[in-house]
């Protein structure tokens, strides 16, 4: 976390009122619901409505991963398939102090959740409610998650997070999404831990190696010197992952700051941090460039609790305002892999535009890594940018899906959670609602029906590649219970990967899942 410094530019992305109505087709006449149940002639112009858009929704882009609000410090943990992400909950301290507030972080008490199977289209799985959870503790940082099979024959969940700056505490679950419980009560790392002699022993990073053995890393404060602050930390956790299984040791990370990270990657470990804002005055590698400031620097060890064991090998990943994604800001980080692939979870201020603001709020993106596993490990320099990932195959538009997946929205959409743990359901409110999915494959078949899980009073207009001309599909809803609608599809549609888009409208209106039929 840490605190942010002071922008020194800003990158501004415009989206003109014509663009978007070209992109919308200038549609008018959009339908209301009306007592009788039959649509009404509104004259309203979408384009109007859909003015202020997320940048996700008219362009190719695939960060930030959320549109819809904002969200920090990432980590990432792989299950059945998909991708989980949990992040810190800035939209929350957003919400406490408005557009003109600052992001202090001090009203964030909860980690958001979300996942993908393609990288491009996100489900929100909703918050993880740490003030409920753990009452005991203040606010709820940069989160830090694992799993590993257990004796009961269940995957668990490890979840790790900063207690503000006084400690790091943990949460455990069976599922990626919860319900989760704080199985300690306490802090599993604070300052009356013998060995924690730093100021802020917070920003976990988490690993199990591969003889499923955990560690911790942690740590920030004053520092000692400026080139070596002495505030990086690791231990080895104990077999139930909630307690300690050694001593705490150090790790003299050069220009340390904040953000630890851990990875294990073919029988070694690799510790990443974010370096703190000094002026490089000491250096002594000649081989080595200087760390700029506030980037992701990492290092490498066959021998964790050994502190000379460390070598320090490179920075990888620079600060998002020195490559003009959004301002300066503070930098925390997440390599993971996922279908054999490597990426980098972090946060940039993304959506500050978009929201109207310039309170330091900040948003998840993850870009690819070509990480070279071989001896000793090897990252490259990787650049945040608006382009993100790609999408590592098609979402299929003919099995069930979920409302709250997206790859870009509009008119900043709302969810609420809805039955099981980690389902949403999109909210409608008196303005038009977009949701977009991304690269559903019409490649194969051609759909006849369109089907959706729908409550209250409303309307679904469902256009795909574009929003212009007709809807292929509309679904008119008036019912107090949830119920599933669906309608034959009348108009062409080509086959062909293609983007979804879905307008809906009526106040107090849930739409909750969706697919076409063949």
């Amino acid at each position: 976390m840490g605190k942010i410094k002071k922008s020194m530019f800003r990158k501004k992305v415009l989206f003109s009122t014509i663009v978007i109505m070209a992109f919308l087709g200038g549609k008018e006449g959009a339908a209301a619901q009306t007592n009788a149940g039959r649509p009404k002639v509104v004259k309203e112009n979408l384009g109007e409505k859909f003015a202020n858009v997320s940048p996700k929704l008219t362009s190719n882009n695939a960060n930030p991963l959320l549109d819809f609000m904002f969200t920090a410090d990432p980590t990432a943990v792989e299950y059945n398939g998909r991708i989980y992400v949990y992040a810190t909950n800035d939209h929350q301290q957003y919400e406490h102090v408005g557009k003109d507030g600052k992001n202090s972080y001090g009203y964030i008490r909860s980690l958001v959740m979300m996942s993908s199977d393609d990288m491009v289209n996100w489900t929100y799985h909703g918050i993880i409610n740490t003030a409920k959870l753990a009452p005991w503790s203040q606010n709820s940082w940069a989160p830090s998650i694992t799993s590993r099979l257990e004796a009961d024959g269940k995957t668990h969940f490890y979840l790790y997070y900063s207690n503000s700056g006084i400690g790091s505490a943990v949460l455990t679950s069976t599922s990626p999404v919860g319900p989760w419980s704080d199985p300690i009560g306490k802090n599993i790392v604070d300052r009356s831990v013998p060995g924690v002699d730093c100021d802020a022993p917070f920003d976990p990073g988490v690993v199990i190696d591969d003889q499923g053995t955990g560690w911790l890393s942690f740590g920030a404060g004053t520092p000692k010197t400026k080139y070596l602050p002495d505030n990086a930390r690791i231990v080895k956790l104990g077999a139930d992952m909630i307690s300690l299984g050694s001593n705490v040791s150090k790790i003299p990370a050069p220009y340390f700051n904040e953000a630890s990270e851990l990875n294990f990657i073919n029988g070694t470990w690799v510790y990443s941090y974010c370096t703190s804002w000094d002026e490089r005055t000491e250096w002594p590698y000649n081989n080595i460039d200087k760390p700029t400031a506030c980037n992701i620097s990492y290092m490498t060890s066959k021998t964790p609790l050994n502190q000379d064991s460390w070598k320090y090998h490179d920075n990888y990943f620079k600060n998002t305002g020195d490559v003009n994604v959004g301002p300066l800001t503070n930098n925390h980080s997440h390599l993971f892999k996922f279908k054999e692939k490597y990426y980098l979870a972090y946060h940039a201020m993304y959506l500050q535009d978009y929201f109207n603001t310039k309170g330091g709020f900040r948003n998840v993106g993850i870009e690819e890594v070509p990480v070279d596993e071989g001896n000793g490990v090897n990252i490259p320099m990787v650049n945040a940018t608006f382009k993100g990932t790609s999408q590592l195959n098609p979402l299929n538009p003919f099995v069930l899906q979920q409302a709250e997946t997206t790859a870009g929205t509009s008119g900043k959409v709302q969810f609420e959670a809805v039955g099981n743990v980690g389902n949403m359901v999109a909210i409608g409110i008196v303005d038009k609602q977009c949701l977009m999915v991304r690269g559903a494959d019409f490649s194969k078949q051609i759909p006849t029906k369109f089907e959706a899980r729908v409550k209250g009073k409303g309307k679904i207009d469902v256009y795909v590649n574009n929003l212009k001309g007709t809807p292929l599909v509309s679904l008119i809803c008036d019912g107090k219970e949830w119920t599933t609608l669906s309608k034959k599809i009348e108009q062409k549609i080509d086959k062909g990967v293609e983007n979804i888009y879905f307008v809906f409208n009526g106040e107090n209106f849930l739409f909750d899942e969706w697919k076409f039929i063949d």
